[in-house]
């Protein structure tokens, strides 16, 4: 793909002629560098660093490549900064399975954000074009939230602010606010640097192009500051004490659920340790009890062995437990948390709804297969999506249930809230990323959950880190890595909604519409350019 350096409109940028041949051919690289370099900014900018601030550079330099920039040339840049990003991001995709999915799934990820960056050098020219430039950004993430496989919303810029200054805007308008307040932010700081170093225009446009830049640093900052209020950890329908069970493994990757027995001894003994350690007087007695995703791999409907030692520790520690389950009913395989009471056994259950393609369901099965049958081997049956949002009744405390991969799609947290959930859980199984940055990014998407919609969360895990949420955003507790543990703690219970659990999509669509209509305004500005150099 062939990045072309610069226009002739576009005086700001350097100019290649200036250079000598030898020079000029350096110079072509330039863009495309800074462009890969500021994709790489971007990615450690995300967890487990608390380095959020730097994507406002990510954005700033991505700004300054895409500037007036061909269709074609900001397709290949767009693309680049996509790779800069991703590579690095998505890795643990690959920990266990080889470079093969890692490298096809960036690859076709990738090519979102080039059409991205498409769009933004359209705009470019507009006036305040950061703005509709950062709508563009959202809307990029949208449809990757969406397709193809039922999306894959990793790497939204919102998951990347749980430590910043502007986490609070999650309670505004969700992931959407959120990061389109962190690009706007990036954008607008290029193009007030820019106005700075640039003297041809004249003085009153010199002054509107500068107050619209400034806006677009001012506005999300001060967006961010008077949106505080709506981040608290306040108590409104009392409080619960919740225990989280971190059984660990036998070993990590995917060989942990051959040993899938052991998996669940080990959540059990964990358990008969927190009800030792009750009894003692050393913790207060939990409320309830939550086990991760996968803490019981055998159906304990089917296998009786297994219901015996899960009630056991039901009965151990006197309260009802949250169990992961893999369970087969009707002939679908689900992927299930089941509530067990200590004197009625199971009563409550829910279904995975948002099962994760290529770990959980195979796509292409064919294809796929074709290319290399041990991928086929590791997914034998797939599972199938549960119907109905999971809100477990625990004498009065309503907990929602966003099981693991559903963490990262907005839906799948939000109507959980709108269904009663005062608290909201997050049973996860990451043994098979072994020690990767992907536990960090999926516990910082639950950070950005609890401030979204002004809830606790917890955060079990089979291997870690488990962890408990303040509706604040703040982490009070948490585990280590491959160790056993469990968390006690008394947590606040929340019925009131934020502005963003009440309204749901509308900010996404708001967004989609402002960036439709730069586009609009960019393509009318060229036919009307073209009609006049005709005329």
């Amino acid at each position: 793909m062939t990045v072309t350096a610069t226009s002739v409109d576009q005086p700001d940028q350097l100019q290649p002629s200036a250079f000598g041949p030898r020079g000029a051919r350096l110079l072509r690289l330039v863009p495309a560098l800074a462009s890969a370099l500021c994709g790489v900014l971007l990615y450690v900018s995300f967890p487990p660093r608390t380095l959020w601030w730097l994507a406002l550079p990510a954005f700033a330099g991505f700004g300054w490549v895409l500037r007036g920039r061909s269709w074609k040339a900001a397709l290949g840049l767009g693309y680049l900064f996509g790779l800069g990003f991703l590579l690095p991001l998505l890795v643990w995709t690959g920990v266990e399975v080889g470079p093969g999915p890692w490298l096809a799934l960036v690859a076709i990820e990738a090519i979102f954000i080039a059409l991205v960056g498409v769009g933004i050098a359209a705009v470019s020219k507009l006036p305040a074009w950061p703005l509709w430039a950062a709508a563009l950004w959202i809307v990029g993430e949208a449809v990757r939230a969406r397709v193809p496989f039922r999306g894959f919303p990793w790497g939204k810029i919102a998951f990347g602010q749980a430590d910043g200054v502007f986490l609070p805007l999650a309670a505004v308008g969700g992931t959407p606010v959120l990061g389109f307040a962190v690009v706007l932010c990036g954008f607008g700081l290029y193009e007030a640097g820019r106005l700075v170093a640039e003297q041809r225009r004249s003085r009153d446009v010199r002054r509107a192009a500068a107050a619209a830049a400034l806006l677009s640093v001012a506005v999300p900052v001060a967006g961010a500051v008077a949106a505080r209020p709506l981040v608290s950890d306040k108590a409104e329908a009392g409080t619960r004490t919740v225990a989280v069970i971190q059984g660990n493994v036998p070993r990590s990757g995917l060989e942990f659920s051959a040993q899938r027995r052991a998996v669940l001894d080990h959540h059990v003994r964990e358990t008969l340790k927190l009800a030792a350690d009750v009894k003692a007087g050393k913790v207060a007695r939990p409320d309830f009890v939550l086990w991760p995703e996968n803490s019981s791999d055998i159906d304990p409907f089917a296998n009786p062995d297994a219901a015996v030692v899960i009630e056991e520790a039901a009965k151990a520690v006197g309260v009802p437990v949250s169990v992961g389950g893999v369970v087969e009913r009707d002939g679908k395989l689900l992927n299930e948390q089941i509530l067990w009471d200590p004197v009625k056994g199971p009563t409550q259950t829910y279904d995975k709804r948002q099962i994760q393609p290529f770990g959980e369901y195979l796509p292409l099965r064919g294809l796929v297969g074709a290319v290399n049958k041990n991928w086929t081997g590791m997914v034998r049956q797939d599972f199938s999506r549960g119907s109905k949002p999971g809100v477990f009744d625990l004498d009065g405390a309503k907990v929602g249930l966003a099981t693991c991969y559903e963490a990262a799609f907005d839906w799948a947290v939000r109507d959980t809230v709108t269904h009663g959930a005062e608290m909201i859980s997050v049973p996860s199984n990451n043994a098979t990323f072994d020690r990767s940055e992907m536990t960090y990014q999926q516990l910082a998407m639950s950070r950005i959950r609890a401030v979204e919609h002004s809830r606790t969360v917890t955060v079990p895990v089979t291997s870690g880190v488990s962890a408990i949420i303040m509706p604040d955003g703040r982490i009070t507790q948490k585990t280590g890595m491959f160790v056993p543990a469990y968390l006690v703690q008394k947590v606040p219970l929340r019925t009131s909604e934020t502005p963003a659990t009440r309204l749901g999509i509308l900010p996404e669509i708001a967004l989609v519409l402002i960036a439709a209509g730069g586009i609009g305004w960019a393509i009318g500005s060229g036919l009307r350019a073209r009609r006049a150099g005709g005329a």
